[in-house]
């Protein structure tokens, strides 16, 4: 069985959906990928689809949900980014916070290292869970 991971941002609009992309596209069918938010936005993040598709990486089709107790009850992993205490907690899960500036309201120069930095520690992550 994969493990999976669970992605958490407050509108699951940028950060998360960045994560999930690079996981995706890193560990392809070995890891299940999930995203939401716990206050979830209309759509994507325009410029967090533009960065990741400078590298190749297409996340237009997503569409932000909303964390649902399930999701994090079913996870292995689940790397929270700034969403504070909204995610609920389950014992015998793994939890990261990953602290990273959010995308919202930056241009494509400013969101690109953080794209960069999302795609490092998802690289660890990886690394961690099928090294």
């Amino acid at each position: 069985m994969s493990p999976s991971v669970l992605f958490v941002c407050v509108h699951n609009a940028g950060r998360s959906q960045m994560a999930a992309g690079w996981l995706q596209h890193l560990a392809g069918d070995r890891v299940d990928v999930l995203s939401a938010g716990s206050e979830p936005a209309g759509s994507v993040n325009p410029v967090a689809v533009e960065a990741m598709a400078e590298v190749g990486i297409d996340i237009t089709g997503r569409q932000p949900r909303l964390l649902d107790p399930d999701d994090v009850r079913a996870s292995d992993v689940v790397v929270t980014m700034g969403c504070g205490d909204a995610c609920p907690f389950f014992p015998g899960t793994r939890y990261e916070d990953w602290e990273l500036d959010d995308p919202a309201g930056l241009d494509l120069a400013a969101v690109r290292p953080i794209r960069d930095e999302i795609r490092a520690r998802v690289e660890t992550l990886v690394a961690d869970l099928l090294g």
